[in-house]
């Protein structure tokens, strides 16, 4: 029991813990780095997403408008795009993006 109480109140115990601190705490600081990196880049990439369904519907629309009635429907675009357009998580599910609120 002695040499457990002399091991614990000794140097070597000590630096021992500041070690394990250390590296956990440099582990924490890269995870919130990653975090933060991968946050820009879903945000980024959504953006990328959504201008090119906007741009896509748009041209569809563009040419409803010219061809009218003879244009055909496109079922895949009835899908809830549009609805999903004000509401930030409901546009993630839709294209299958997770929401990464709180990430900066």
């Amino acid at each position: 029991m002695e040499q457990v109480y002399k091991y614990l109140t000794g140097m070597k115990f000590r630096q021992r813990v500041e070690a394990v601190i250390e590296k956990f705490n440099d582990m924490r600081e890269d995870l919130d780095r990653e975090r933060k990196f991968m946050g820009k880049q879903w945000s980024k990439r959504e953006a990328q997403i959504l201008a090119v369904v906007g741009s896509t519907v748009g041209m569809v629309g563009d040419l409803q408008g010219i061809a009218g009635k003879a244009m055909p429907e496109i079922p895949s675009l009835d899908m809830p795009l549009l609805e999903a357009s004000t509401d930030p998580e409901a546009e993630s599910i839709v294209i299958g993006i997770p929401q990464c609120s709180g990430m900066t």
